[in-house]
């Protein structure tokens, strides 16, 4: 065992630096807790290798360090894409008589996306140290977790639009934003025109839409993040029901798209009404979420807007003046056959206009 290099061994322990202002990830005490770093830190610590047996050297072909952005598909679990990998050598081929510490430092690294754990795709930010050996080699992996910042909006236009059934159902609802930090409130109004349907009850959730593949291979996978009855009983013509969404209680990430030409996450407000004979109706509705940097990050924000982020110089992109517009219900059945999504209770949005809206109604035998 000594003579094939097997008979001593060691563990390998990573220890971040914490600058000033470094915070853990707030999760609750069961889950690991990871540092958060923002693009265009400095990740760097040290790396302690401590011997099994005291009294044995270690031989190794030399020690290193490597940082690691990598994308995996769930369905592909053979195939890892990186984006990132940064490698530091530690040490050079040589024997290890007693435990060791070795510092390493990656200056500024570039982490243009934002750490995600998802239905069917993990992105993920790690430290791999390896000490390598003739037989097998020693390998300790450490992940961090990244947030990425956006600027903050000066231009965040209000989401107003009409929808209903002809000679049946009116109805016009309002969003104060069409952009919103994670931390922010939604706040709206549903205005009642004209009512000639017994509508039993009303609820709004948050969906979230992760999408991978492209092409004729695109899956999406549906979640509702969050969901409540915002109204129970029959409106008359001219009720106005109030809305009020916080967001900082649900687990949400910053809107993505195309990360990496290998997925997006998208966020919509669907708004349900059910009639007394169990139908329903639904609209849908895109919002942009955004990571809202802390005041002593603000400086550092902008250095490298990432551009799978709906964000800019000056805020979020895309802002644009208010919208109006009047859109009808179709009844169950006569929904577009041009309709790719998997998840029949939501209405068909396409992919590639954030602003086309279409309205639907469904059965819940249906479902």
């Amino acid at each position: 065992m000594t003579f094939f290099g097997l008979g001593q061994t060691a563990e390998l322990e990573i220890i971040l630096d914490r600058p000033d202002g470094k915070k853990k990830l707030d999760e609750s005490s069961k889950k690991d807790q990871s540092l958060i770093y923002y693009d265009g830190e400095t990740v760097s610590g040290r790396v302690n290798v401590i011997l099994k047996k005291s009294s044995s050297r270690l031989e190794h072909q030399g020690i290193k360090v490597e940082f690691i952005g990598q994308i995996e598909m769930y369905y592909d679990r053979g195939n890892h894409h990186e984006f990132t990998s940064l490698v530091k050598e530690l040490a050079r081929p040589g024997e290890m008589l007693q435990n060791t510490s070795y510092n390493f430092e990656f200056l500024n690294v570039e982490k243009p996306y934002e750490t995600y754990t998802g239905s069917n795709v993990r992105l993920r930010y790690f430290l791999r140290v390896t000490v390598i050996r003739r037989i097998y080699d020693i390998v300790k992996e450490m992940d961090i977790i990244v947030h990425t910042l956006s600027s903050y909006p000066d231009m965040n236009n209000s989401i107003k639009m009409e929808v209903g059934i002809e000679d049946c159902l009116h109805i016009e609802f309002e969003y104060n934003k069409c952009k919103y930090h994670l931390k922010d409130v939604i706040v709206g109004k549903i205005y009642f025109l004209l009512v000639r349907i017994k509508i039993k009850h009303m609820e709004i959730a948050i969906i979230k839409r992760e999408t991978t593949g492209s092409g004729p291979n695109t899956f999406n996978e549906n979640e509702t993040i969050a969901k409540y009855e915002i109204m129970d009983g029959a409106p008359v013509r001219g009720e106005s029901i109030p809305i009020r969404v916080f967001l900082a209680g649900y687990d949400l990430t910053p809107t993505m798209r195309d990360v990496n030409k290998r997925f997006s996450v998208r966020y919509f407000l669907n708004l349900v009404l059910m009639d007394e004979e169990d139908r329903r109706y639904f609209k849908q509705q895109e919002i942009t979420l955004w990571r809202k940097g802390e005041k002593h990050l603000k400086g550092m924000q902008n250095r490298n807007e990432p551009s799978h982020l709906v964000s800019g110089k000056d805020g979020p992109k895309g802002s644009e003046a208010p919208r109006t517009t009047t859109q009808s219900v179709q009844p169950s059945g006569s929904l577009d056959n041009t309709d790719s999504e998997n998840d029949h209770n939501h209405s068909p949005m396409n992919e590639g206009d954030d602003e086309q809206i279409r309205s639907s109604i469904e059965d819940s035998t249906s479902e």
